[in-house]
Formats: C-alpha cells, sequence, structure tokens
C-alpha cells in the first residue's frame, strides 16, 4: 500500500493574488533573507504581477492603506498606497532588514542610519530599495499623483518603532526581531 504525502504549505498568500509565480518567489523554506533578496522579490513582484496588484489597489483620503500580500516563517510581503502627501511617521523595522518598490507613483524618503546624518531620496514607479535592520525612514507619497509601493521585511512580524523626528534615532537600534534557530 503506498500513501502519499500532501506538502505542507508554510505560507499565506492573499486570497485575490492568483498568480502562480508568487508561492514561486516566497522560498517558504528561507528563514532568513538579506536586504539583496528583498530587494530582488519587491522588484519582482511589482514588475511582474502588476496587474493583480492593480486590482487589489484602494486610495483612501483619511488614512494610508495597505494590504498583507503574503507570509512565511521568512518574510511578510505588503501592498501600500499613498495619496500625496500621506506618509508615514518616522519608525524604523525592529531589526528587521526590509525593501520596497515603487509600483507606481512617487514617493520621498528621509532616513537615517544610528549615528549618521539624515538623508533624502526620491522613488519613482519601477525603483526599489533593499535596507539593513539599522535604518529609520519616514516615507511620503509625493507628486500629484497616487502612489503605490510593494513592501518586504525579514524576520516578519517585528514591530516597528516609531520616532518623534528621525533625529530622535538612538546611537544603536537594538533589535525586537526573535532570534532564529539554525
Amino acid at each position: 500500500m503506498t500513501t502519499s504525502i500532501t506538502p505542507r504549505q508554510d505560507f499565506e498568500i492573499h486570497p485575490r493574488l492568483v498568480d502562480p509565480l508568487l508561492p514561486e518567489l516566497l522560498h517558504p523554506d528561507r528563514l532568513l533573507w538579506t536586504p539583496r533578496e528583498l530587494a530582488d522579490l519587491t522588484s519582482t513582484v511589482a514588475t511582474e504581477l502588476t496587474s493583480g496588484l492593480r486590482g487589489l489597489l484602494r486610495f483612501d483620503a483619511d488614512h494610508r492603506w495597505w494590504a498583507r500580500l503574503a507570509l512565511t516563517d521568512g518574510v511578510e510581503l505588503w501592498l501600500l498606497s499613498w495619496l500625496p502627501g500621506q506618509q508615514t511617521k518616522p519608525h524604523d523595522h525592529g531589526g528587521a532588514s526590509g525593501s520596497f518598490t515603487v509600483l507606481q507613483g512617487e514617493l520621498g524618503e528621509e532616513y537615517r542610519y544610528p549615528g549618521g546624518p539624515v538623508r533624502r531620496r526620491t522613488h519613482v514607479a519601477g525603483e526599489g530599495i533593499g535596507f539593513g535592520a539599522g535604518r529609520a525612514h519616514q516615507v511620503t507619497g509625493i507628486g500629484t499623483e497616487p502612489a503605490a509601493s510593494v513592501h518586504a521585511y525579514s524576520p516578519p512580524l517585528v514591530a516597528t518603532r516609531e520616532y518623534r523626528t528621525l533625529a530622535d534615532v538612538p546611537a544603536e537600534i537594538p533589535s525586537l526581531a526573535p532570534i532564529l534557530d539554525r
């Protein structure tokens, strides 16, 4: 007698994203992603799953909108929308590495690494960035058109810390990320 074992699916995907490419991109066995791997993920999702993402997008004049696209033990993936002027508070990602790629529109980013100066960048559609665990930033929808971006964080589900300003970022950002058994 032969028994078959159904492989366990160790990930969640937004129910309205049905593109078969996404499960292939998630690498459920990978428990910790580098900033480069996260940047590759957000870039690929933003360029290859564009129509599915646009079908999910919502814009709300009162609040920034977001939806989790996927979650594994090693990474979480989000879609965020930004109307002109909508912004995050200055924050870090609690020791998680991250990435975002702009799907449409323009985003302004002020960022700082501990002990460094506050810097500014503009990110336009198709551009992305991966960053390490020590980066704090504030992101703002700029320009005249609505913007959207795909974000990824590893390890997933790490609490963010908010600051009054980026000048308040401590000299060393303590990690809130769980210690992974390897």
